[in-house]
């Protein structure tokens, strides 16, 4: 009974919380995409000029960063078809959202990308009974042919003359996003990216290895947030780091 009041006490503060994000209660209701409410703390206060989205979805996490940054360019890369086909009707209207259905890595070409149930727990990575075990309904569910290709082909560095944050969320795939995006690492203002402790696909680079080579292109960590707990041990399983120029 507990848990379900704890349940429903965080859907009401979710929705609260979606009725002062701009347009959020429209996107659900049109598109059936609610704002991610986890990233708050972290876009509270912060000012970018140019947003590079990359593993946008269905467009969570865009939508609340066009709250906090409302003049913000946004360019977004989501390789699945179905997601992407829902970011391009939420941000139809918005003139300074580009989406490049694509998926980001070092070399161009194609991929076979592991469809799980859970469309956002997809990878280009295969997924390990770790990620099922801990989280039922992530199980894969089929492959399909993505193109891949290096964040500079679409993002030029001298284009990139303001405040820029490069977001990624790409289960498992980050450091591979990372090394692409080397020629262009020097431009950027800050790198918020979701990394694991342990390895829920298979050949995922872990924490520290995102950390290590950060560090070895000129940034720090800042921050960490929304950690996410193995529930049965308590230990922590993955976070969204901050890094910014050392």
């Amino acid at each position: 009974m507990l848990d379900g009041m704890r349940a429903m006490l965080r859907k009401a503060a979710k929705m609260m919380h979606l009725c002062g994000i701009r347009g959020g209660i429209r996107a659900v209701l049109r598109h059936g995409v609610a704002a991610t409410t986890e990233h708050k703390v972290f876009l509270t206060g912060r000012h970018f000029q140019t947003i590079l989205d990359v593993g946008a979805n269905r467009g969570q996490f865009s939508l609340a960063a066009r709250h906090y940054n409302p003049e913000a360019r946004i360019i977004a890369f989501e390789p699945l078809a179905a997601a992407a086909k829902v970011f391009h009707a939420l941000f139809a209207q918005d003139p300074l959202v580009t989406l490049h259905v694509t998926a980001i890595g070092p070399q161009r070409g194609f991929a076979d990308m592991q469809i799980s149930s859970r469309e956002d727990s997809s990878s280009l990575l295969p997924i390990s009974d770790k990620l099922t075990d801990l989280y039922p309904g992530t199980e894969k569910n089929g492959s399909i042919h993505v193109p891949v290709a290096p964040l500079p082909d679409f993002v030029a560095a001298e284009s990139l003359t303001g405040t820029t944050l490069l977001k990624i969320d790409v289960q498992g795939f980050e450091l591979e996003v990372l090394k692409s995006a080397l020629p262009i690492l020097p431009r950027l203002t800050a790198i918020y990216v979701e990394v694991s402790f342990v390895r829920f696909y298979l050949g995922q680079a872990l924490a520290w290895q995102v950390i290590d080579f950060l560090h070895a292109n000129g940034f720090k960590i800042t921050g960490f947030y929304n950690h996410n707990y193995d529930h049965r041990s308590g230990i922590v399983v993955q976070s969204d780091m901050l890094f910014e120029p050392r």
